[in-house]
């Protein structure tokens, strides 16, 4: 009995409507000799930290079809008995590349040569941390894994005033076994180094914690489904650990107002942190936000909810001059850790001024 066509047994047919994007439209056309049996191999490769340069494409490829859609790029291209599609997505710069091909081995090769040198190298090992990135696009929620380079606390526990590197000492060697509060807030002007410190914290918890940058949060308080998958889903392998989500720059979220401005957001939120869905995993959501803690919502801050809840400050003065080994340039107040950088490597400021008298009134 000669074998059956698969192809002749189930033919497979696709229909294309105003809901269908372009590239929606090239990812059909990408498949369709290796759905009629004409290359009927198939190799696909994902991509992360995508270097900008990179043309996804083998030496010699004739570009078919290229279509945009918004930032994200996708590229159809031929060659001799192969066909290759390249997806590149500007957010988290990750790409998928997919070759068909009349033979395996050409498959392997236009593959390989298309992908070669397209990926930074990531960090050293002992310079870096895994961190997912999360984010919602027109395919539901996505995470993207990445490493990051992070530095030990010891070497940058002089970027912060006294009392704050206190309190941060023991939140750096909190266990999972010490896990009180389900929340870390960290509040207090820019250029302080909240967002280094939350690096350094996947360095420090990364035994027992996976930590995920959550890169639109107004969307995952307002999507349920979003917020399962990040909350309940995708570990990274092996032993399962405590998440770590990081909300950054969310004051909308937890200011006074936030019950009123973002409707079930805050709920969901607290229901994260302290409720059923908390109870139902090993998770802790780490906020950061200039506002001042006066001003934000009393749920948030409520004894037992928070972890930590810490003022990143601003160096004061004596402290400020140690880190720089001068006083010049740092006022009466102090500085922050990024006028301290600026001051210390000469980065001019660019201002522009407008000299022309103001007329009118603003609204």
């Amino acid at each position: 009995m000669s074998p059956v066509d698969p192809f002749a047994a189930l033919p497979v047919a696709a229909a294309v409507d105003d809901a269908d994007s372009v590239i929606d439209v090239l990812d059909l056309l990408a498949l369709s000799a290796f759905v009629a049996g004409t290359q009927p191999f198939a190799r696909t490769r994902h991509l992360s930290n995508l270097r900008r340069e990179a043309t996804l494409l083998p030496d010699g490829a004739t570009v078919l079809r290229e279509a945009r859609d918004d930032d994200d790029l996708c590229t159809l291209a031929s060659g001799d008995g192969w066909t290759l599609r390249a997806t590149r997505w500007k957010q988290g710069r990750r790409a998928n590349v997919t070759v068909t091909a009349v033979s395996a081995d050409l498959a392997d090769s236009v593959l390989a040569g298309a992908v070669d040198g397209a990926t930074e190298p990531p960090p050293p090992a002992d310079e870096s941390v895994a961190i997912g990135f999360w984010h919602s696009g027109k395919h539901g929620p996505q995470r993207t894994p990445r490493r990051i380079t992070a530095e030990p606390w010891a070497d940058i526990r002089t970027n912060y005033a006294t009392k704050t590197a206190e309190a941060l000492d023991r939140l750096m060697a909190t266990t999972a076994e010490q896990v009180s509060g389900r929340m870390i807030l960290l509040h207090g002007p820019p250029g302080t180094g909240k967002t280094t410190l939350l690096r350094t914290l996947a360095k420090q918890w990364r035994d027992w914690c996976q930590v995920d940058c959550v890169l639109d949060p107004e969307r995952l308080f307002a999507d349920p489904a979003y917020l399962m998958d990040t909350a309940l889903g995708e570990d990274d392998g092996g032993t399962p650990k405590w998440r770590l989500l990081l909300l950054e720059d969310c004051d909308e979220l937890i200011r006074g107002e936030a019950k009123q401005a973002t409707g079930q957001a805050l709920s969901r939120l607290l229901n994260l942190t302290d409720g059923l869905l908390g109870q139902g995993r090993d998770v802790l959501v780490a906020i950061t936000t200039n506002e001042d803690v006066a001003q934000l919502h009393p749920a948030v801050v409520r004894p037992g909810r928070c972890l930590a809840q810490l003022h990143v400050a601003p160096l004061p003065f004596a402290e400020a001059a140690t880190w720089l080994g001068t006083p010049a340039g740092i006022g009466p107040d102090g500085a922050t850790l990024a006028e301290l950088y600026a001051l210390r490597d000469g980065a001019p400021r660019l201002t522009v001024t407008d000299d022309q008298p103001r007329v009118g009134l603003y609204l």
